[in-house]
């Protein structure tokens, strides 16, 4: 949808807006402003006085302003009808029509791995991490013969709770041949309520779920799941293992959040006859007919990468800025997609782009990263299924004193 901003010429009739074939189209103020002035001298003549401070020429502006008001709701209600420009309420009333609505705010997620005596089924088994936060297991658990099963816990409490790799090791409700517990990867953490921008752009891949091919039918399902904050999708359709390590005539998904049963249950239910998965995370999958599958997917590997930064103070800068430029590296750095490379000359620009004009107070002397060892000027390189983390204490600062 468009928006125009026309001249006063246009509207002959009334200064208000119109839609049109090109969109909807908006008079300037000013244009209202003189459309009003030139219809008053056309009443009362032309030698009328309407200075800036006649009392006339001041509600000729009220009654102006109350029309251009009134055009500008106009084009927030045209806009409203579309998930490019909806805002707020509207944009969740708008994405109805994709069968879709805004997420609401959520629970970390984490992959547990419990091992036990085979048969022994858990009911609302509950574990506890080592900063003291409880993660509720599915309501029902039954260990396989295998003795090990992999199931997604969530938090207790909503919010962002964090829980790094091995940190959940306690059974807080004991069950007789439940053994272990034990997270292998991070926790996932919750989201807020989800934002207009991260809900456009899940209606834009949401439109995917009846495309013509059938990956983007996948990819399209996996990203409707609940919890699910990244995710990218992988096909090999040769009859050979590819540079990945993807099998031949195999899918693989990583996915960053969401419940790992349903989204192997996702893939099943949208996968055709015949293509295998492809991942660590499998979870046992029975289809219509009762046939048990396994079905497998990755977790991203979170790379934490280091960043070295020297600076050289200019005019305006303060202690405080080195902070906000830690933070705002840290944040693009994890931002970045499943599998993207970090780039050297990339991350210049989020050190730089600072509120305030903080950027304009320091000079970038030497900026160098890495993933393990001492930074160096070289890309960082990820796997398929790795994904870039970055914290405060992954960066130095080193301020130059003259």
């Amino acid at each position: 949808m468009s928006v125009t901003t026309t001249s006063a010429q246009t509207f002959p009739t009334t200064p208000v807006a119109y839609v049109d074939q090109t969109g909807i189209h908006v008079p300037a103020y000013e244009d209202v402003l003189t459309y009003f002035i030139n219809q008053y001298l056309g009443i009362y003549g032309e030698d009328t006085y309407l200075g800036d401070d006649s009392q006339d020429f001041q509600w000729i502006a009220i009654v102006a302003l109350a029309i251009h008001d009134a055009n500008s709701m106009a084009v927030q209600v045209y806009n409203s009808f579309s998930p490019a420009t909806a805002e707020g309420i509207g944009l969740s009333s708008v994405v109805k029509i994709n069968n879709m609505r805004r997420l609401v705010p959520t629970n970390s997620m984490v992959d547990l791995l419990l091992i036990g005596q085979n048969g022994t089924t858990i009911i609302n088994g509950i574990a506890r991490d080592e900063n003291q936060n409880n993660w509720l297991l599915p309501p029902t658990v039954q260990i396989p013969p295998s003795g090990e099963i992999t199931v997604t816990a969530i938090a207790a409490n909503s919010g962002a709770i964090s829980a790094d790799q091995d940190t959940i090791q306690t059974i807080l409700t004991p069950v007789r041949g439940w053994q272990s517990v034990n997270n292998p990867a991070k926790a996932t953490q919750g989201d807020p309520l989800e934002s207009d921008a991260a809900l456009r752009q899940r209606q834009t891949v949401s439109t995917e779920l009846p495309s013509q091919t059938v990956l983007d039918g996948m990819t399209g399902g996996v990203a409707e799941i609940p919890g699910v904050v990244r995710y990218i999708s992988y096909e090999n359709d040769t009859k050979v293992t590819d540079a990945n390590g993807i099998p031949g005539n195999s899918v693989a998904f990583v996915v960053d959040g969401g419940d790992a049963q349903v989204i192997c249950d996702t893939i099943m239910l949208r996968k055709p006859p015949g293509c295998g998965t492809y991942g660590t995370t499998t979870e046992t999958v029975i289809d219509q007919q009762g046939v048990s599958y396994q079905v497998s997917f990755f977790r991203p590997v979170l790379v934490p990468i280091t960043v070295a930064l020297t600076i050289q103070p200019l005019v305006g800068y303060t202690t405080s800025t080195a902070q906000v430029i830690a933070q705002a590296i840290a944040d693009f750095v994890s931002s970045l997609d499943i599998g993207g490379d970090v780039y050297l000359t990339q991350i210049f620009h989020p050190a730089y782009m600072l509120p305030d004009n903080l950027g304009v107070t320091y000079n970038i002397v030497q900026l160098l990263i890495s993933r393990t060892g001492s930074p160096s000027n070289s890309d960082v390189v990820m796997a398929f299924n790795e994904a870039a983390t970055c914290t405060l204490d992954n960066i130095i600062v080193t301020v130059l004193v003259h």
